[in-house]
């Protein structure tokens, strides 16, 4: 019988969550290396020192992040911070120097905390890093034995930062609801992967009730209980049903149809990841013949301000304009574990559905 080890990340979420930072960090010493990127510094590196001021904790390094996720920027941190001493590893940012931190903390063998300033992802409790080469393509993954120790998510900074990203958080959570059930769609799962399918229920209704006022909130810098639900959803919600099911379950056709519009000349820049995963959403159900769900969802995407059509997106129809994205996306690797295969000719065909629905 082969033995299973479920790793969870603690969370602190609150307009005062730093103030918990000494209590909760000091079991594992008293020297922390802070690696953040340079708008996330600013915007909360002075309220995490002003939480440690009368503690043992000490800051001795804060190194600013920027660009890419890449294992010579894990490794030069790395020994940076058994160079200085330190005890353990703090993470400020998004989910590039969120994942650069927890890079850095497995080659080091230090804990990691993470201190997420928008909540775009769930970077900040998940178990591995998105690792890019230098140009800004895809490497690979870097998976961990466990996630962060702890994430401390300040509800005041995620509410003054650009609400864009929540927006965008909240689409990549709901695809995390719709593909979960739809690649475990028919298997009997094993108790962490049944356990994650359900939690994955809430990655998508806590947000049909709060999202919109989330998002109004976050615009008028405003840390509310909406807003806390959001966040939650998005960085703690999603992290959980990411820790517990089997890889083949955390991604499906919406994650399929993003990495292959993606081919498209300047589609990334013009459309955030989450969007578009949320517009994949929408193509999935219609693959899936479940239209009428498509039809109510696209009202919430709306309600959201998310781009529901290609040509909303900037990007063309024409099958004839496509046929790299039609390949990409039913050959992808997210492809390879769904209830049923997936043909150009569904997907194209799925694709015109949504866009007149």
């Amino acid at each position: 019988m082969m033995t299973d080890r479920i790793y969870y990340c603690d969370y602190t979420i609150g307009a005062d969550a730093y103030s918990k930072v000494a209590a909760e960090c000091s079991l594992f010493g008293n020297k922390a290396l802070l690696i953040g990127g340079p708008k996330a510094l600013a915007a909360g590196q002075k309220r995490l020192q002003e939480a440690l001021v009368g503690s043992d904790l000490e800051i001795v390094a804060v190194e600013t992040f920027s660009g890419e996720c890449t294992y010579a920027g894990i490794a030069q941190f790395a020994a940076l911070a058994k160079e200085l001493g330190a005890n353990m590893i703090f993470g400020m940012g998004g989910g590039k120097a969120l994942d650069t931190a927890k890079g850095v903390g497995k080659d080091a063998g230090l804990p990691v905390f993470t201190f997420p300033t928008i909540a775009a992802t769930c970077a900040g409790t998940t178990a591995l890093s998105v690792v890019y080469h230098e140009d800004g393509s895809f490497d690979s993954f870097y998976y961990y034995d466990r996630p962060p120790r702890h994430c401390f998510m300040d509800l005041t900074i995620i509410a003054n930062a650009p609400a864009i990203y929540l927006q965008a958080g909240m689409g990549d959570t709901m695809g995390k609801y719709f593909e979960c059930h739809f690649a475990a769609r028919g298997d009997k799962l094993a108790h962490s992967s049944a356990l994650g399918r359900e939690i994955s229920n809430m990655c998508y209704f806590p947000l049909l009730e709060h999202g919109v006022q989330a998002l109004a909130d976050c615009r008028a810098h405003v840390p509310s209980d909406d807003l806390k639900e959001a966040v939650l959803a998005n960085i703690v919600s999603t992290g959980l049903v990411s820790l517990m099911v089997l890889d083949c379950y955390n991604c499906a056709i919406a994650h399929s149809v993003y990495y292959a519009l993606v081919l498209l000349p300047g589609f990334e820049e013009e459309n955030l990841h989450g969007n578009v995963v949320a517009y994949g959403v929408l193509v999935q159900l219609a693959v899936d013949g479940k239209l009428e769900e498509a039809r109510e969802l696209k009202k919430f995407l709306q309600a959201l301000e998310i781009r529901t059509t290609l040509k909303e997106m900037g990007a063309p129809i024409e099958r004839n304009a496509l046929t790299a994205v039609l390949k990409e996306a039913v050959s992808g690797p997210d492809m390879e574990h769904i209830p049923y295969p997936v043909s150009e000719d569904m997907l194209y065909d799925a694709l015109v559905a949504v866009e007149n629905l």
